[in-house]
């Protein structure tokens, strides 16, 4: 389903950490000097015992989150994705995932949502390094029904996980009330013509660009990969042997993330024809969200575009 009201993700996980910390004292939220842009403001003033801000120290901000864990707390780190994954990545792979901490790290406003501010804040590569480090789960909730699935699912989970939480607003996708499950794709449209595998922002979009393919005569399967890594492979391998090619579409690079993970597999279990869109391996440049997403063609027509290239039905 998609909505035409759009809602940023950020308050719907602020939303669902303050509801869950009312029944869970273990909960504490770790912050970089980032209260606002995190929407920690709630959840400040309803445990201010409860929030830990370092100030502008990420990598003193995942080891304070790695003490905690090991004390029985389980904290949500909160910070700016590009400064969170890029500035803290030695103290995320020995502290965290070597050993085995339950952290639940949340890059804020991912991919180009800050786009005026430029390449320095642009978080492209983020699922691409977390991605190579063993025993990280790395989760890109769709819209706001699945980053309280992912929020709540999280709480639970035993190692370190990656939420990516959208800043740039997003219709909702999913069901109200549907349980977030990790590594399971959801079908939003079904399809045997050809795949579009998207991640976050990028799957509102991908259901439109079936719209539009399926009036001209494609029938496009939709997948909400929301769960990166662990990758739900039966969903993917189905897709390769049921439809001719495959699409992937992603707020990141092509390398290494979403279509990496997906061309991955194909290569190696069933070879298809595919498309990575994304950021094709540059810097972004300055420019409002939207117009960016618009330059590296990740819109409903971009994607549908790439697959009827891909299918081998241009339009004249």
């Amino acid at each position: 389903m998609t909505t035409g009201e759009t809602f940023d993700c950020r308050v719907a996980f602020a939303d669902e950490l303050r509801a869950l910390a009312r029944d869970d004292e273990r909960i504490v939220a770790v912050c970089n000097d980032s209260v606002g842009s995190s929407n920690l403001g709630g959840f400040a003033e309803e445990f201010p015992d409860r929030l830990i801000n370092v100030g502008i120290a990420e990598q003193d901000m995942v080891g304070v989150a790695a003490g905690l864990a090991g004390g029985g707390y389980v904290p949500f780190v909160c910070g700016a994705s590009p400064f969170l994954t890029g500035r803290a990545l030695e103290q995320i792979k020995a502290d965290l995932a070597y050993s085995n901490a339950h952290v639940v790290l949340c890059g804020m406003s991912p991919g180009m949502a800050y786009g005026p501010l430029g390449p320095t804040h642009h978080s492209i590569e983020d699922l691409a390094w977390l991605r190579a480090i063993a025993g990280m789960t790395i989760v890109v909730p769709a819209d706001p029904v699945q980053t309280r699935g992912a929020v709540r699912w999280a709480l639970d989970h035993a190692g370190p996980v990656f939420l990516r939480i959208g800043r740039f607003k997003v219709p909702q996708v999913m069901p109200d009330g549907e349980p977030f499950q990790i590594g399971r794709a959801g079908t939003l449209v079904e399809g045997d013509d050809v795949t579009i595998v998207a991640a976050g922002t990028l799957v509102s979009r991908a259901v439109e660009a079936a719209a539009r393919l399926r009036a001209s005569g494609i029938r496009a399967r939709v997948l909400n990969m929301a769960t990166i890594k662990p990758l739900d492979e039966a969903a993917v391998l189905a897709a390769a042997t049921q439809t001719r090619g495959i699409v992937t579409a992603e707020e990141a690079t092509v390398y290494g993330g979403l279509g990496g993970a997906v061309a991955e597999f194909v290569v190696q279990h069933a070879p298809v024809p595919m498309r990575l869109l994304g950021v094709p391996g540059v810097f972004a440049p300055t420019g409002e969200t939207e117009f960016l997403l618009e330059h590296f063609g990740l819109t409903a027509e971009g994607i549908a575009a790439a697959a009827r290239d891909l299918t081998g039905h241009h339009r004249g």
